[in-house]
């Protein structure tokens, strides 16, 4: 090849040359600012929103059984109606208020299942009542207030008839049993089904205590079936006042005797994590980064648009590579017959050359091998393709635009 290498494309108008200034422009600090805090004020925005339907849902629907919770599980509507027949209805989620609210005055303790009471606890709370319904039986609590009962599974899905000679269960009728249990002792069973009992009730004069399944009965989504409504307001409203008893998770008198991790650990351990914390804290701000405004460096060197041509030109006549600089001569020169011919951006090489060739009058196969087929092998004819591309261009240019040529 020789020693002046064809261009490679469309000169440039002028040697471009970056500026130092747009160079070194730094990020704008306020705009990066502005832009945390209002990712800052939409997290705090989502999280607000968050806790809002969070509190919500918590009122909307508690725990099952709870006489606050309007969700299907919970137990609002029963809390409902038993205001409505004249018996007035406390909450009490901790033992304390419970015990205080039964001392007040002749009540009913409604009790779910109790696991964070000791078995003392259980028995004091049930004391102080002068009618206890356990709405969710499980065996201790059957164990310490109903002696000799137990649990049996669950019904056998089918409505019953109470079966006894309780007054409050024959007023309220059929019902169908969820979770039943069976008795040695002397209490009333009702609702027979499956292999034990749907309700249980020992009334020794002085305390009456009921064992039912309120999960199945006396749930909002269940009220309204058979007698359900009508078994929980006899068993419930027999006093004006009735405390319903939902322990939280914290209400408990069991004392645990599994020794803490500080308890476990040497004395000298906590304060040595400390100095290690703070240990941490100070290498990071020694050897941290200083986040501050961006440093303006210039560019050490401009490089003329011209000079990397001529150097890209040079790699290719190094490498011999005839076939690519063919293609670039080529890309240039359709560029600019495409804006001679009046064709658009989008338009092909074939269309570019049947373009040229229909305006020359020249034999399309002719142009479309100087144009596209056409592979040299050497540098020799690599400098006759360029001649042939000079010598196409001129023609169309002077086809083009002949007055212009002739001046």
């Amino acid at each position: 090849m020789t020693a002046a290498a064809p261009p490679v494309g469309d000169p440039p108008p002028a040697d471009v040359a970056a500026p130092a200034d747009v160079a070194a422009r730094g990020p704008r600090p306020r705009r990066g600012i502005a832009g945390w805090i209002v990712i800052g004020v939409v997290l705090l925005l989502v999280g607000g929103v968050g806790a809002a339907l969070a509190g919500l849902s918590q009122w909307v629907a508690r725990d099952a059984l709870d006489p606050e919770s309007a969700g299907p599980a919970g137990t609002g509507a029963l809390a409902e109606v038993l205001r409505e027949h004249g018996v007035e209805v406390t909450v009490a989620r901790d033992r304390s208020s419970a015990q205080k609210a039964l001392l007040a005055a002749d009540a009913t303790l409604v009790m779910p299942d109790t696991p964070a009471l000791s078995d003392g606890g259980v028995e004091n709370l049930a004391a102080a009542a002068e009618d206890v319904v356990l709405i969710d039986p499980r065996s201790r609590t059957l164990r310490l207030l109903l002696p000799g009962s137990r649990p049996a599974g669950y019904g056998s899905g089918d409505v019953v008839e109470p079966g006894c000679d309780l007054a409050d269960a024959q007023r309220a009728g059929a019902i169908l049993p969820g979770a039943v249990a069976s008795t040695t002792g002397d209490a009333i069973a009702c609702y027979p089904s499956g292999d034990g009992y749907g309700l249980l009730v020992h009334d020794d004069g002085s305390q009456r205590i009921s064992a039912v399944d309120g999960r199945t009965l006396f749930a909002n989504e269940s009220l309204a079936e058979n007698g359900n409504a009508a078994l929980a307001i006899n068993l419930m409203g027999r006093h004006p006042q009735l405390v319903w008893y939902m322990p939280g998770i914290g209400d408990t008198d069991l004392a645990t005797k599994d020794p803490s991790l500080g308890e476990l650990t040497p004395p000298w351990v906590s304060p040595v994590i400390v100095l290690l914390l703070f240990s941490a804290v100070g290498a990071a701000i020694w050897r941290g980064r200083r986040f501050g405004p961006l440093v303006p460096e210039r560019l050490p060197v401009t490089v003329r648009v011209s000079e990397t041509t001529e150097g890209r030109a040079r790699l290719y006549a190094r490498s011999r590579d005839a076939v690519h600089a063919a293609d670039q001569l080529r890309l240039s020169a359709l560029a600019r017959l495409s804006r001679l011919l009046g064709l658009g951006p989008a338009a092909s090489a074939t269309e570019i050359a049947d373009a040229a060739a229909d305006r020359l009058g020249w034999d399309r196969r002719a142009v479309r091998g100087i144009l596209i087929e056409e592979l040299p092998r050497d540098d020799a004819q690599l400098v006759a393709l360029r001649d042939r591309l000079s010598h196409l261009e001129g023609a169309v240019r002077q086809a083009v635009r002949p007055e212009r040529n002739a001046q």
